[in-house]
């Protein structure tokens, strides 16, 4: 079956936060990181199905949900997973907090590495952790990681837990298994454990391939966490359902503790419904299709600023739907540059700036909506440089 990714879905007064947090209905938004496409219509038809037995009462997690992780990871991934390592959970970032909580103390240091998704740092902050960076080196229109620096960093005794973007938002990184082993042996050497968020792991772009931290070895599944969820991939942000991968089972009972503590412990039907669809072959169908469409949604921005932008180059996307585009050429910081495309052009985009000190100067666009609306919001963005360009 041919998906048509091309076809306009108004997603204005649904209550959706990417589309009607802005006033105006001329507003184009390409920020938040959730797609302005329909999932796959197995889910649809799924979540049909569980609407009409019409009783949504307290839920628990079928032997089904579990089988169709297994089989997905195992299948997609090349990872075998077991059944008592998966822990249900309502989000990735929920995940991470109940993680922080369960395996650090209030003062204990946390490394990232920058830029990097925005809720690292809150969930950092919100269990009393000091917030440590590692910033990734860019190297023409990549980043790679900064081993010496990761080193030092990770040397604190203060520092417990290293949280790992793999693929990485907004780097657009798809790290290598030689890349993620690097990291992870640098962390053993000083008994800091990895907490890895690899919710975009199905977005990979042709000819690049995700690889899971705890695959690589008994060691990097031991030592480590693994943060999963269709959400992303298949546009489920709003059913809540996430897991996370832990082999021990004695760290697995202090995360559970502090799900429970943080209140996030029940589980959504629809959730439940939507990942064992997901995880199917129709499923996997849908997503061959749609990363396509978004490596052509890329390729044709990355025409557009080559031609009519050349001043604005791209990093390039192995991974995720977001577009990582170097603005320093205004003279404009990253705050101002989206408050005046929003003001001006009605375009939406996120501040580099949102994602860490090392993002100043760049701005993330998301791409996974139909190319007519990569082609509005590129004219749109062309009209603000000019207007720019004019008056300097």
């Amino acid at each position: 079956m041919k998906y048509n990714f091309d076809e306009l879905t108004d997603r204005r007064h649904t209550g959706s936060y990417k589309w009607d947090s802005a006033v105006g209905e001329d507003v184009l938004p390409m920020w938040v990181a959730d797609m302005d496409f329909q999932t796959v219509p197995v889910i649809i038809e799924a979540l049909q199905k569980r609407v009409a037995h019409g009783i949504f009462g307290y839920t628990k997690v079928p032997d089904t949900y579990y089988e169709a992780i297994i089989r997905w990871f195992s299948r997609q991934h090349g990872w075998s997973i077991d059944r008592e390592w998966i822990q249900y959970t309502i989000g990735v970032v929920p995940a991470l907090s109940a993680i922080i909580k369960a395996m650090t103390c209030p003062g204990d240091k946390v490394v990232v590495q920058t830029p990097v998704y925005n809720c690292f740092f809150s969930s950092i902050r919100n269990n009393g952790c000091e917030i440590v960076t590692s910033p990734l080196l860019r190297e023409g229109d990549t980043y790679r990681v900064d081993y010496a620096d990761l080193e030092e960093k990770v040397s604190d005794p203060k520092v417990k837990l290293f949280l790992l973007c793999n693929p990485h938002n907004p780097a657009g990184r798809v790290w290598t298994p030689e890349e993620l082993r690097c990291m992870g042996e640098i962390c053993f050497r000083h008994d800091v454990f990895v907490v890895a968020d690899e919710i975009h792991c199905e977005l990979v772009m042709p000819g690049y391939v995700y690889t899971p931290f705890a695959s690589l070895g008994e060691k990097f599944l031991q030592h480590s966490a693994t943060c999963i969820s269709p959400s992303k991939a298949f546009n489920l942000a709003g059913l809540q359902i996430a897991n996370i991968v832990l082999w021990s089972e004695e760290l697995r009972k202090k995360v559970d503790r502090a799900i429970n503590i943080n209140e996030v412990c029940d589980v959504n039907p629809f959730g439940v419904a939507a990942l064992i669809a997901a995880y199917s072959e129709e499923g996997a169908e849908w997503l061959k299709q749609l990363n396509a469409y978004i490596a052509g949604n890329y390729q044709y921005m990355q025409h557009f600023c080559n031609e009519r932008l050349p001043q604005f180059p791209l990093i390039k996307l192995e991974g995720t739907y977001l577009a990582w585009m170097d603005c320093s050429v205004l003279a404009l910081n990253a705050e101002e540059i989206e408050t005046q495309l929003l003001d001006e052009e009605k375009l939406w985009l996120n501040a580099g700036t949102m994602y860490g000190e090392a993002g100043e100067g760049f701005m993330r666009w998301n791409l996974a909506c139909p190319r007519s609306r990569v082609e509005e919001g590129l004219r749109r963005f062309s009209c603000f440089v000019e207007k720019k360009v004019k008056k300097n």
